[in-house]
């Protein structure tokens, strides 16, 4: 949770005026009009479409399926289009099932349960962004309030499948017109970061600066391998590749650069650097970049000046004068499974405490029989996608409130019993208006987004209790934020806290192992990309990251001694970012058994000082020519280790 610099930590009772505070700010990301629209078109058209054909009930069924347009995120479009696709079948087949089962209260319940674990567990794995398991679960949920009739499931299941075909085309329009824009994006964010690092070397913000610098270049990459389709590789998408590669080049120039001397650069290089970002664009005009290269006697400069120059001419340059070619490598989706499936993932985790308090709230809405009771674990659902627990306690505030004037609106507009195209523009202005301000605050987000749920579903239905209707849909919507909320502090108060020592180990020992294969003579004839040693590396370096921010946000107690352990995280994640980047130089040096069992040795033993609060006394680190940044690295984890030490964090 982010520190709010106006309020002072002392007293206990400005905890709760943080939260609240958190929970109504108004954050200033740049409104999402195209998707706003967009997401309202695939909302609206079915009903429109069911409208002219003479069914408009059919149509607003279909809309369901509109909801897959909701998955869009700035993905590649070869990944978008299978993302959504998967999404589509989904819907298909969560609302097909529900209509199988709404006879069998407990089944449904069960089933409920079992569809958000999956989903979460598949969500969190692929790391795919979006509202993971809610749309599926309220396609599902929402079965149980149409007449209860299985033999329908095949035709229910059908308009969904057409709803969200309707929307798979309209979120792939794009490809047409920009078919590497997502990955351009990443990679100008890249050379972006890259400018503001070279701007602050030798100053206090250069640790912050290389953070994000690493983040955009690994994030490039992953939507970079993630839109490779290897029958069809354009010519602009091998220069965005090449050009994040050679990022990579200049960020270990600039540490080199940071850790010999440690002052500033001079300012041309930022200037250039953001300069050339501004050109890497499909459909500009190529031509160089002007790089302002000043009078100075600096070798280490001039050095840097060469690498933007060849950034420039990669750009530029005709592909058949580029000498280099690309080489894609990633983990297969079985490995990225087998990873996450084990007792101590957090992704594993946090899917089977989903489905457990899911389920629980759908068996507490049916065994009391709530009006309408499949609200219960929608609002659970929504309200269990916060990672955390005070992230958990913040979605439990926002949904309730606004839920409340949510039902208001939405009874408004019920009582005022709109009819056919009415109701598709009121359904289309809801859902824009819920995705345009969801980036700003979940609060008024759900303000749309209640109402949008109750005109699609009741729209149908005549209303002549205004205020049962009303008062029934917030009382269902705020039980279900209950048990989400005491679900999580219940089963999930500190399942983080207590895997990070352990999680902290592995991934060191992990590290330990890539560093022998890359410095042994084992490394001869081995493929280091798709070995076990090096996913093993990835997969428990993106579990820490994962686990250390959910420890963050379970009790606010511990939040300041896990703040000691954050240079611990900092410093592993540049190491295994720096081992990365040996990879690719074949002419690696070849240590003595004496120096990898020196590094063993250190390695282990800060292993066992994380997992296991051991004393530790600073080790000296062997030196490899050529590799002076890991040395360093291996330094700096060593000192963070000993704070970590002394303030007990590890314990």
């Amino acid at each position: 949770m982010t520190k709010n610099e106006n309020i002072t930590p002392s007293p206990k009772s400005n905890t709760l005026v943080t939260i609240i505070q958190q929970a109504f700010e108004i954050k200033k990301n740049p409104l999402p009009w195209t998707k706003a629209f967009c997401a309202g078109l695939c909302a609206a058209l079915p009903s429109l479409i069911g409208l002219i054909l003479g069914n408009f009930q059919y149509g607003l069924l279909a809309g369901i399926g509109g909801f897959t347009y909701l998955y869009v995120f700035n993905e590649p479009y070869a990944q978008r289009a299978k993302k959504l696709f998967s999404v589509l079948l989904s819907l298909t087949f969560a609302v097909g099932l529900g209509t199988l089962v709404a006879p069998y209260p407990i089944l449904s319940a069960v089933m409920i349960g079992g569809i958000g674990a999956i989903a979460t567990f598949i969500f969190g794995t692929l790391k795919i962004p979006g509202p993971a398991a809610v749309f599926l679960v309220l396609g599902f949920a929402m079965t149980t309030g149409m007449p209860v009739d299985p033999t329908l499931a095949p035709f229910r299941a059908g308009l969904i499948f057409l709803g969200g075909t309707l929307s798979w085309l309209i979120a792939m329009v794009g490809w047409f017109f920009n078919p590497h824009g997502p990955e351009t994006i990443a990679v100008k964010r890249v050379y972006r970061e890259l400018a503001s690092l070279l701007d602050s070397v030798g100053t206090e913000t250069f640790n912050e600066a290389r953070e994000k610098t690493v983040v955009a270049m690994k994030e490039a990459n992953n939507t970079l391998i993630a839109g490779y389709i290897p029958w069809q590789s354009s010519d602009f998408y091998k220069r965005l590749y090449l050009l994040n590669e050679h990022a990579s080049i200049i960020y270990l120039e600039v540490l080199d650069r940071s850790v010999e001397k440690n002052k500033k650069l001079p300012p041309e290089l930022g200037e250039s650097v953001r300069a050339l970002s501004g050109f890497i664009e499909p459909k500009k005009k190529a031509r160089p970049t002007r790089i302002l290269q000043p009078d100075q006697d600096d070798e280490d400069v001039d050095h840097l000046f060469t690498s933007i120059y060849d950034a420039d001419a990669i750009m530029n340059e005709p592909m058949s004068k580029i000498n280099r070619e690309i080489q894609i490598t990633r983990l297969s989706v079985k490995t990225l499974f087998l990873g996450a499936f084990d007792k101590n993932s957090i992704v594993f985790l946090r899917a089977v405490k989903y489905g457990i308090i899911l389920m629980i709230a759908a068996l507490i809405a049916y065994a009391f029989e709530f009006n309408r009771s499949y609200w219960v674990p929608l609002s659970c659902a929504a309200v269990l996608l916060g990672s955390t627990i005070m992230s958990t306690f913040l979605r439990a505030i926002q949904r309730s409130v606004g839920t409340i004037v949510g039902v208001v609106i939405a009874s408004l507009i019920l009582s005022m019993q709109p009819e056919g195209f009415f109701i598709s523009m009121i359904i289309l202005l809801l859902t824009f208006l819920t995705e345009l301000f969801i980036v700003r605050n979940y609060t008024l987000a759900t303000m749309f987004i209640t109402p949008n749920a109750l005109v699609m579903a009741e729209s149908t239905t005549q209303m002549h209790n205004m205020p049962f209707f009303a008062t029934t849909r917030i009382i269902d919507i705020i039980i279900g934020c209950l048990i989400g909320l005491l679900g999580v502090l219940i089963i999930g108060r500190t399942s983080a806290s207590g895997l990070l020592p352990h999680l902290l180990a592995k991934t060191i020992r992990s590290q330990a192992q890539f560093l022998l294969m890359l410095f042994s003579e084992q490394r001869k004839d081995f493929h280091f990309e798709k070995s076990r040693v090096h996913i093993k590396m990835h997969t428990n370096l993106t579990n820490l990251r994962m686990v250390y921010t959910t420890a963050l946000g379970e009790r606010l107690s511990n939040k300041k001694a896990l703040e000691f352990l954050w240079p611990v995280i900092f410093s592993i994640d540049q190491l295994g970012y720096l081992l990365d980047s040996s990879v690719k130089d074949l002419d690696r040096p070849l240590l003595s058994d004496e120096k990898l069992a020196q590094f063993l040795y250190i390695l282990e033993t800060l292993a066992q000082t994380a997992e296991h609060h051991r004393p530790y006394k600073t080790k000296d680190v062997p030196d490899i020519k050529g590799y002076y940044k890991i040395h360093k690295e291996i330094i700096s984890l060593q000192k963070a280790i000993k704070v970590c030490d002394k303030n007990q964090v590890t314990s």
